[in-house]
């Protein structure tokens, strides 16, 4: 039995079914809530939910079990000095040591935990790099929404930010650099390149078996870096569209991605109509369609940064993404078939396997 925490505009869901079969809604919590991102720490057990509300503002709940009672996580609010006032809390990501979590939050900033969720904190270190005046905002904001811790050393630490680039920590976050040789951004003059500026990272995410090597989908095209972020390489040649928002990669293979295409950058729908998974086994050599079960014609969806989700690795390795449409599409062998999990609900933001 597969579980699924989907967050949508209007509330939390929970699907359950067996790999490759219709799943069903077992759930449904916080109606009329927008749920940013839902995700189940595998560690301690305990699932988090940051939502937006206009009542409540952004926040993080979290209980303890199934049908546990959820309570409000303490300290995701900006210092006074900072003159900053929390906007969106974009995910929460375990870190790698004990009780250890991070969350990423617009105006961009990263907060930790080490309490397994139940206070934060403001890093100071990425906070206050001395280029932070110099940021500007994607469409979507300016936000820290890609967290990638290196597997068994908490002391490393990469995060993708939109519009100021990628960013990483090799002291647990007291400082920080940036690297982006090799980086493109669209829209700025040759001369006005080489900086963070206009840097839109819109996803990323480490090989744990090779940590050295990020995986990353920009505004306008696919990049992999082997060097931990300093340098990129653009692998985006044989995809219909170099932009999305969506990414994955399968733990197992430091050679795989996954991405979701979208005609770019005003349009932001599945291009020419057809929903299709691209993915790659040789680090973005060649790109391969996975869309045997997807709607191959007059379907023209938007599938959100959040809204792909990964359990497992290899050829079994399960995925699931959800669409504004409020369809969700799950594949029980690594994006070979796809079945419709879910049809009607909400508007999909983020899709996490339990």
């Amino acid at each position: 039995m597969s579980e699924l925490l989907v967050g949508t505009k209007k509330g939390l869901f929970t699907l359950r079914g067996e790999p490759g079969d219709t799943f069903e809604v077992a759930g449904r919590e916080f109606p009329g809530e927008v749920v940013e991102f839902a995700v189940r720490d595998p560690r301690s057990g305990r699932t988090f939910a940051s939502m937006t509300s206009g009542y409540y503002g952004p926040r993080v709940l979290f209980r303890d079990g199934d049908g546990g009672e959820w309570r409000q996580a303490q300290g995701l609010e900006f210092p006074e000095d900072t003159g900053a006032t929390l906007d969106r809390i974009w995910l929460v990501k375990p870190g790698e040591a004990d009780g250890t979590l991070y969350a990423g939050v617009a105006p961009a900033a990263l907060f930790a935990s080490t309490d397994d969720g139940e206070t934060w904190e403001l890093n100071r270190g990425l906070w206050d790099v001395p280029t932070r005046p110099e940021w500007n905002p994607g469409a979507g904001g300016l936000a820290l929404h890609s967290i990638c811790p290196w597997p068994g050393d908490p002391q490393r630490l990469a995060v993708g930010i939109s519009a100021a680039g990628v960013w990483i920590s090799e002291d647990a976050g007291q400082t920080w650099r940036t690297g982006y040789t090799g980086m493109v951004p669209l829209y700025v003059p040759e001369e006005e390149r080489g900086s963070t500026h206009a840097l839109c990272v819109h996803n990323m995410h480490r090989a744990p078996l090779r940590p050295e090597r990020l995986f990353l989908q920009f505004h306008g095209s696919v990049y992999r870096s082997d060097d931990e972020g300093a340098t990129w390489n653009d692998i985006a040649a044989g995809l219909p569209s170099g932009f999305g928002f969506p990414l994955a990669i399968d733990p197992a293979d430091p050679d795989s991605a996954f991405v979701i295409p979208l005609a770019g950058d005003f349009d932001r729908v599945t291009p020419d109509g057809r929903v299709d998974v691209y993915g790659t086994r040789d680090a973005g050599a060649s790109w391969d369609a996975l869309d045997k079960g997807l709607p191959g014609s007059d379907s023209w969806l938007t599938i959100l940064r959040q809204a792909f989700g990964t359990a497992g690795e290899g050829p079994d390795m399960q995925l699931a993404f959800g669409a504004t449409s409020g369809a969700v599409f799950a594949s029980p062998d690594a994006g070979a078939t796809w079945t419709p999990a879910a049809e009607h609900l909400a508007p999909v933001t983020s899709v996490r396997f339990t």
